[in-house]
């Protein structure tokens, strides 16, 4: 059963050094053009009026980069094909400075009840160093709008490894997120992808990131202060106050499926995983046109699935659950794993729990070689 659904919007008014997400420089008629082609490919699938889902997640991209008229065009469309008044989370990303008080009414009087705004950083060259247009006064004031118009459920975004941030600059901005006592926060570290400018500017030698035992210790400080703060880590990156972890993105952690709309945009369905055309031109025609702007259909069988469970499960501060996989799979996870459990065990980078296996601490600066270990050699098992 899909539950879920993720809705994208490409648009900013800025385009980040960093990011290699499929955004767009914000024009109004393009804006126009791109939301009544993502009305269609939404009613293509969704045949029934007012689907009842679990989780709605509208990303980006800037979704408040859209100005009144076309918020409210989106939201009705939303409002249209799911049933809002049923949803237990509905989120909308922003970026501090794009949400004033007119779009948190209408957010709010449109059943949206969680904010997930990207903050970043705390510091205001930093900021302009990432070619972040907001500044810290912007999250204040934005914070401040949002609780007095009844929407407390708030998550912010904090980056780390950043050049030219120190252990010292990313304390700072910890303590500064934390003055708000938020229920969510989550935090990523610097990946330099292809295709952005700060990556063209490391290929050039014109950047460095933060030296890897300075991210470590970056890390390891976002831990401890935000347990300290009473935000328990429930995913590698992720911290919430009992309750109000991210039900959307554990329907990602969890190995479940999902719609997914939008240029870029990815859906998980049975057996197959959806990517949809990135390029404006190209999704807009296809969307239009035929309501499917896919670019292809991946098949997903029983091997992948099992290797995708290990590598979301264990991102999970719970990991996985043993019994479960079995329930799900038909197969024991020692079974499969053997060998690699006995060797990340002795590495100290995963441990047994009560009722499964979970990253350590140290596993969790490893994330990405614990999670090659469980790429399945060979599919004859997996049918």
């Amino acid at each position: 059963m899909v539950s879920s659904v993720y809705i994208h919007i490409p648009f900013c008014e800025k385009i980040c050094y960093y990011c290699d997400f499929t955004k767009f420089f914000y024009e109004e008629k393009m804006a126009d053009q791109y939301l009544a082609a993502l009305k269609k490919e939404i009613s293509t699938y969704i045949k029934s009026p007012r689907k009842k889902m679990k989780t709605i997640f509208v990303g980006g991209g800037t979704p408040t980069a859209l100005n009144v008229k076309q918020l409210d065009f989106l939201l009705k469309t939303i409002a249209t094909y799911f049933d809002v008044n049923q949803v237990e989370e509905y989120t909308f990303e922003a970026n501090p400075g794009d949400l004033n008080e007119e779009k948190i009414k209408l957010l709010k009087k449109a059943g949206v009840n969680r904010i997930s705004m990207g903050a970043q950083v705390f510091d205001d060259q930093l900021l302009e160093d990432l070619g972040r247009l907001h500044r810290i006064k912007d999250v204040d004031d934005n914070i401040y709008h949002l609780k007095k118009h009844g929407i407390t459920n708030i998550s912010i975004d904090l980056m780390y490894g950043l050049p030219g941030q120190t252990l010292e600059h990313f304390q700072r901005s910890v303590e500064k997120a934390l003055t708000f006592d938020l229920p969510h926060y989550s935090s990523y570290s610097l990946q330099i992808e292809p295709k952005t400018i700060f990556y063209q500017r490391y290929q050039k030698g014109k950047l460095q990131k933060a030296p890897e035992e300075t991210e470590a210790a970056m890390y390891k400080f976002l831990i401890n202060q935000m347990n300290a703060h009473g935000k328990k880590q429930y995913e590698i990156s992720n911290f919430a106050e009992p309750g109000y972890e991210s039900k959307h993105n554990l329907t990602y952690w969890n190995n479940e499926y999902y719609y997914g709309f939008g240029a870029g945009a990815h859906g998980y369905l049975p057996g197959k995983r959806i990517i949809n055309l990135r390029p404006f031109p190209a999704y807009v025609k296809a969307a239009t046109e035929t309501g499917e702007p896919v670019l292809h259909y991946e098949t997903i069988g029983k091997k992948e699935q099992i290797e995708e469970e290990l590598f979301l499960g264990l991102r999970k501060r719970s990991g996985v659950n043993v019994d479960q996989f079995q329930m799900k799979y038909g197969y024991q996870l020692v079974d499969l794993y053997e060998k690699e459990l006995v060797d990340l065990k002795q590495r100290n980078w995963i441990t047994e729990t009560p009722t499964g296996i979970t990253l350590t601490e140290e596993g969790q600066l490893f994330g990405n070689e614990v999670f090659q270990k469980f790429l399945l050699d060979s599919d004859i098992l997996i049918k």
